[in-house]
């Protein structure tokens, strides 16, 4: 297949590439920052465009068979408009080039949803986040769910929850199922949404991904945030997810 990533510069992005060129996949990697894209490689295509940039957008699109959407944007009190007029770029984009195929990531923090498993701490903190530092960047993850869901495409939503890193894929929990614990390893998820660009059976449903392995505690995740430097601007990977 040919696939378009878009986010491609961020944490989760990198993975993907890197993931859909070793199993023999053509990758258009789209970047803001071209020169800094770490991965070379047969196969591989890095694209220059800002995702609010429709002209450029629609360009990198043509030819695809599925389009893979890794944006994130970190937490910030500013207006956030990335997730949802991107998106909605994309999705004219695919229109105007007859590409159907389309998974996007968003996140489990956007919607109340149950939980099994999940550490009292997280269930008590994530209202206040998505009140407060998180509530802009909520407010346009929920715009661009549904763009997504109006766009006439064979889309997919992939929610993950707070995002951490590994060396390799674990057996992870995917689907239209409730999430389980506060962890997604971003390994994971991109593997999952390399599954599912080859995977039409899961159009049109939002579904989850899940670690339960090699899962960070709570106050590791708390650390790691407070650490980050806050936000001013559009980020190439979300804090948020």
């Amino acid at each position: 297949m040919k696939l378009v990533v878009f986010g491609a510069n961020g944490q989760t992005g990198r993975l993907l590439t890197s993931q859909a060129l070793a199993a023999g996949h053509q990758v258009v990697a789209v970047t803001r920052h071209q020169r800094e894209f770490p991965i070379a490689g047969a196969g591989l295509t890095v694209a220059e465009a800002d995702v609010l940039d429709e002209a450029a957008v629609a360009e990198v699109i043509a030819g695809a068979d599925a389009v893979l959407s890794t944006l994130g944007v970190s937490f910030t009190r500013e207006h956030v408009d990335t997730y949802s007029v991107g998106t909605a770029n994309i999705v004219a984009g695919m229109r105007n080039a007859r590409v159907q195929r389309l998974a996007v990531v968003s996140s489990t923090a956007a919607y109340p949803t149950r939980r099994t498993r999940s550490p009292l701490a997280i269930r008590l903190m994530e209202p206040v986040i998505t009140r407060t530092i998180g509530k802009t960047v909520y407010q346009d993850i929920r715009s661009m769910e549904t763009i997504v869901r109006e766009s006439g495409l064979d889309w997919t939503i992939v929610r993950p929850s707070g995002l951490f890193d590994l060396a390799e894929p674990t057996d992870y929990h995917a689907g239209q199922v409730d999430p389980i614990g506060a962890f997604t390893a971003r390994i994971d998820l991109a593997h999952y949404l390399l599954v599912l660009a080859g995977n039409p059976a899961l159009a049109g449903t939002t579904v989850v991904v899940s670690t339960t392995q090699h899962t960070p505690s709570v106050w590791q995740m708390i650390a790691r945030e407070a650490s980050a430097k806050p936000a001013t601007g559009p980020s190439p990977t979300a804090k948020s997810k």
